[in-house]
């Protein structure tokens, strides 16, 4: 897909009866953060338990029988996309070792910025490490502290780490969510009877008739044991960087995060784009399914127009399907979506995405639109042109791969031979996006502004 790929989704529960089987549940809310594995880890109090593998929740997960191999009334869950660490076997989530004081199990949310660094450091005092995943580097700092107890190893450990990361983590006892003082990438608090349930997004809630607290703060560790719950501060920041981009694309519009609902502010963006970036003489809107529906809704709504169903998108088309050579290598695309003609034919068109990475896909999307029918096609992206690769735990192209990065907006439209093609700017991205209570944004993959420097050697 033409599209940035998400980071990762992490949840967690403690005291409630089958809490893998509501992991498996909550995994199944957020498989839009990670396709390519998932896993579960449980615990019965005396022993942890794990199964995970490659796929999608469903095809990890197809045997009722699994969930009597995941005992206990506590779990963490992961389904993954690798930013860091290839896609193999070995680097499934969550990861389970066995510490000097008994099993101990890890998800992560976020990519390491010192991660080469300090695997090279750890690497010559003498430390083995059995994946490729910068999620290890915790587990192995953690396993050299000789801090009194849980919470003072965990401190030391993550005082260590630069960049993004929200985890969850689970010992026989205790069920751990940390957050990075940043506050990158969202994760949330949530309660459900007697029980706590953590989650990158809310939309896990949801499914589980679980209600959400709060979110857990930048720089905030919470403990939750057969004692409550306990929170402490490891850690203070000068700066706040939320990414920005969950708003844009990654979060599900029934989400709830940094504060606001992803439905809301995806209506402003296209509020926004409607005023700023209108069309003359347009017959409606339609969007790019599904992640710019909401946008697209916005606009229509703000620019006076009707909203049509111009693109239908297959969503039995996996990320697996292998395209042939040229010349069939358009039915990728075809395979994915196709142009409703009896809506498109002789109309001007407003198509809304929410962002170009290479501009490949949407240049077949308007490709589609024109032989359909279509007068006119003008495009309008609901964020600015990202010009910047990520490094806090969003899986993006390199810089020369990235359309906006080599190209003027000018070169961009006619590379997709659009009439037209106008973005949001960066300013009027955060004049949509909340500030309530005193959020600030990473906005580096549009602005080149990294909140953590990045060495060279983590830019390869």
């Amino acid at each position: 897909m033409d599209k940035p790929r998400p980071d990762c989704a992490v949840f967690g529960i403690w005291g409630l009866p089958e809490a893998s089987t509501l992991t498996y549940l909550g995994l199944y809310a957020l498989q839009h953060r990670g396709q390519e594995a998932a896993g579960i880890v449980s615990s019965d109090g005396r022993k942890l338990f794990r199964h995970a593998g490659r796929g999608l929740v469903s095809d990890v997960f197809r045997d009722r029988r699994t969930f009597e191999s995941l005992p206990g009334m506590s779990a963490i869950g992961h389904n993954r996309y690798s930013t860091t660490g290839s896609s193999t076997e070995v680097n499934v989530q969550p990861l389970l070792v066995i510490d000097r004081t008994g099993p101990i199990a890890i998800a992560h949310n976020g990519n390491l910025v010192n991660f080469r660094g300090l695997r090279s450091f750890l690497e010559e005092e003498g430390s083995i490490f059995r994946t490729s995943s910068d999620s290890e580097l915790i587990l192995q700092l953690f396993a050299r502290s000789y801090g009194s107890n849980l919470a003072g190893r965990l401190i030391e450990a993550v005082k260590m780490i630069e960049g993004a990361y929200s985890l969850t983590i689970l010992t026989r006892n205790q069920l751990v969510a940390i957050r990075d003082p940043f506050g990158f990438r969202p994760l949330c608090l949530g309660r459900k009877a007697d029980g706590f349930v953590v989650a990158s997004e809310s939309c896990a809630f949801d499914l589980l008739g679980a209600s959400y607290i709060r979110d857990v703060e930048p720089g905030e560790m919470l403990i939750i044991d057969e004692k409550g719950l306990h929170s402490s501060r490891f850690a203070d920041s000068n700066r706040r960087a939320y990414c920005i981009f969950e708003f844009v694309y990654f979060s599900r519009p029934d989400s709830r995060v940094f504060g606001d609902n992803v439905d809301k502010t995806r209506r402003r963006l296209g509020h926004l784009l409607a005023e700023g970036h209108p069309v003359d003489g347009a017959d409606f809107v339609i969007s790019v399914p599904d992640s710019s529906n909401t946008a697209a809704l916005g606009y229509a709504h703000r620019g006076g127009l009707d909203f049509e169903i111009g693109l239908i998108r297959n969503h039995y088309v996996g990320r697996t399907f292998i395209e042939p050579e040229q010349p069939m290598r358009d039915f990728g695309v075809k395979l994915k979506f196709n142009a409703v003609a009896g809506v498109l034919r002789d109309k001007r068109v407003v198509l809304v995405d929410d962002s170009i990475v290479r501009g490949t896909t949407l240049k077949k999307l308007v490709g589609l639109i024109r032989r359909a029918g279509a007068k006119e096609v003008h495009v309008r992206i609901s964020s600015p042109p990202i010009q910047n690769p990520c490094y806090y735990g969003m899986d993006f192209p390199t810089k020369d791969e990235l359309a906006a990065s080599r190209k003027t907006i000018e070169q961009i439209e006619d590379f997709i031979q659009a009439d037209s093609l106008e973005y949001l700017t960066p300013g009027e991205l955060l004049s949509a996006v909340p500030h309530d209570n005193g959020q600030e944004y990473c906005t580096a993959c549009f602005t080149g502004d990294y909140p953590i420097p990045v060495d060279d050697d983590e830019r390869t």
